[in-house]
């Protein structure tokens, strides 16, 4: 006994230690929080899931799938819960525990292969570490469909994938079908705009893809983009455990999302509108104005402006022609109120196009109100506003522009003045050529007829009292001075383009985000195109086939079962950005007739 109580006296000193510093007041700082370890990034686990995937003979009603996982979880985003084939009503969800348990509101169908997805909506409780996902399935008859269908989903203008988009098969081939009936199968595309839809019927289907703004799982043309398969599909692949493109992968692998095999590659576009009315108005000033349509290529029979003859009235339509600019060429005061009567073609309730003629108030609500207001004119407001621009980089290509804030009435062309003064500041009149903007006649395009050249610099003078407008205000004196750019370091990119062969093409080069059109050219033959003067950077071309040789990309049509103007991009080692070093002359050359092919 003595033995053991020895050898615990030598603890007895650590151990009066350890009490008076557990008792003793504290001085610690406690500001900072404690700290609890390694953080942990483990993603949760399924442990089981209940009926297990691949069940048959599942009861059609009351019908509940639990996922059981190896921690505590919650559902980050319900709408990554999944159904296929989609019901009206999306799944429920409640928690019981590690389970997450999935139920229904309807019925499911008799016979029928479901899957249920996970992807995107489940996160452990504590870090928020996001599960990668899991599919399930099951058949409420007796036997589990067996093919499957790969794709990727892109916008039709950029190309860049679509995240979300709902990818919808339907046995029923009319045309009605995407917007009333729910698909027969249906599956959501990944970051990358991949889809892997599996389990499904070795059948013919029509295929689409909807940018589904509501989630139900129909396609409305007021607010969802589409894209669809030209031709019937069959699908040809039999689902197996051995198939790496229905498994789960890192969203931040690039090589291996880069890498999945694609049966399918659907363009996303936007409609049309179909439906037919005057949508928006606005009074802009004492003698503008202008009306907005709801559908595109907007017919008119004729309009006018109450107690005001009808050759007055100036317009303008965009090029879409779903809106129109109006001013009203007449010197008389302006009243309060303008009454614009319009007779154009509007949709009517069975949906045929029928001639009516609308009217509608344009009230000024710019114009003062008081008469001490008004004597506050400044000196800009009886002025015949315009404005001169010119871009050093785009100097060559696209000249000067001129642009009025209101149509000019009166205009003396011959007393402009270009002119350029050289490296010893000697001044030369030179050469010019002025042409109205087709489509905006309120804006003019100057294009110098000399050479320009480098350390050269020119100027274009507008004179006072060279423009009136329809106001009957007279131009202050104005000048544009530009030089090309003296930045030694910047490239030039050459794109030699043949197998034109007549059809016409649209030639962007955009930046790299693939957000701005830095240059373009719409070109109907072949042609060597020189984009100067750019900075170190990635870059992208893109070129539309303009079938309908409009100069615009046009979307696509569903019931016309027309695909957006087909769009690709210059591909350079497997990506559609290319990098522009500094100092440097890059050359390329393109068949425009293979590379359409």
């Amino acid at each position: 006994m003595k033995k053991n109580l020895s050898s615990l006296f030598p603890l007895l000193p650590a151990a009066a230690l350890l009490v008076a510093a557990v008792f003793q007041p504290s001085c610690a700082n406690t500001t900072q929080a404690p700290t609890g370890g390694l953080k942990d990034t483990i993603p949760p686990v399924i442990r089981r899931v209940v009926p297990q995937s691949g069940a048959v003979s599942v009861p059609v009603h009351g019908t509940k799938i639990a996922f059981t996982f190896n921690e505590y979880v919650t559902v980050k985003d319900p709408k990554g819960i999944f159904l296929s084939p989609p019901q009206k009503k999306s799944p429920k969800y409640k928690m019981r525990g590690k389970t997450v348990i999935v139920y229904f509101e309807e019925d499911l169908l008799p016979n029928t292969t479901y899957t249920l997805d996970l992807t995107g909506a489940i996160a452990d409780n504590n870090e928020g570490n996001m599960f990668p996902g899991f599919t399930t399935v099951f058949s409420t008859g007796n036997e589990i469909d067996s093919m499957y269908v790969t794709g990727v989903v892109q916008d039709c203008n950029t190309l860049n994938p679509i995240k979300g988009a709902t990818v919808m098969l339907y046995k029923d081939q009319r045309d009605s079908a995407v917007f009333l009936e729910r698909p027969l199968a249906a599956v959501k595309t990944d970051d990358w705009g991949y889809f892997a839809l599996r389990n499904i019927q070795d059948t013919v289907y029509r295929v689409y893809a909807v940018v589904d703004g509501n989630g139900n799982n129909l396609y409305d043309p007021d607010e969802d983009r589409i894209a669809f398969l030209d031709t019937l599909f069959r699908p040809v692949n039999v689902v197996n455990d051995t198939v790496v493109e229905l498994k789960k992968f890192d969203m931040k692998d690039t090589l291996a999302c880069q890498s999945r095999k694609t049966e399918l590659r659907l363009n996303v576009f936007r409609e049309r509108p179909s439906k037919q009315l005057l949508l928006n108005k606005k009074r802009t000033g004492d003698r503008s104005a202008y009306i907005t349509f709801m559908a595109p290529d907007t017919r008119i029979d004729s309009l006018w402006f109450q107690g005001y003859p009808a050759r007055d009235v100036i317009t303008e339509f965009n090029i879409e022609k779903d809106s129109l600019l109006l001013w009203l060429n007449n010197q008389r005061p302006m009243p309060d109120s303008l009454h614009l009567c319009v007779k154009y073609w509007k949709t009517d309730t069975l949906g045929v196009l029928a001639p009516v003629t609308e009217k509608v108030s344009l009230v000024d609500e710019s114009k003062p109100k008081s008469r001490a207001a008004r004597k506050k004119i400044e000196h800009k407001d009886t002025i015949c506003g315009l404005s001169l621009k010119a871009e050093p980089e785009t100097f060559e290509q696209y000249g000067i522009s001129l642009e009025f804030d209101y149509p000019p009435i009166l205009g003396a062309f011959d007393s402009l003045i270009f002119k350029s003064i050289n490296p010893r500041q000697k001044e030369h009149a030179e050469k010019f050529g002025i042409m109205r903007d087709s489509l905006n006649l309120r804006k003019y395009i100057i294009t110098p007829q000399v050479k320009i050249q480098d350390g050269y610099e020119y100027f274009f003078k507008i004179p006072q009292r060279s423009f009136k407008d329809i106001n009957g205000y007279w131009n202050d004196s104005t000048e544009v001075k530009v030089a090309l750019p003296k930045d030694d370091n910047l490239s030039l990119f050459t794109l030699n383009l043949t197998g034109v062969n007549g059809n016409k093409y649209i030639v962007d080069l955009l930046d790299e985000k693939k957000s701005s059109i830095l240059r373009s050219y719409i070109i109907d033959s072949d042609s060597v195109l020189n984009f100067p003067y750019l900075k170190k950077g990635k870059y992208s071309v893109r070129i539309t086939e303009d079938l309908n040789r409009n100069g615009i990309v046009d979307t696509g049509n569903l019931l016309a079962h027309r695909q957006p103007e087909k769009v690709k991009f210059l591909m350079t080692k497997d990506s559609e950005l290319f990098d522009v070093p500094e100092r440097s002359e890059i050359n390329q050359d393109l068949d425009l007739a293979e590379f359409f092919k």
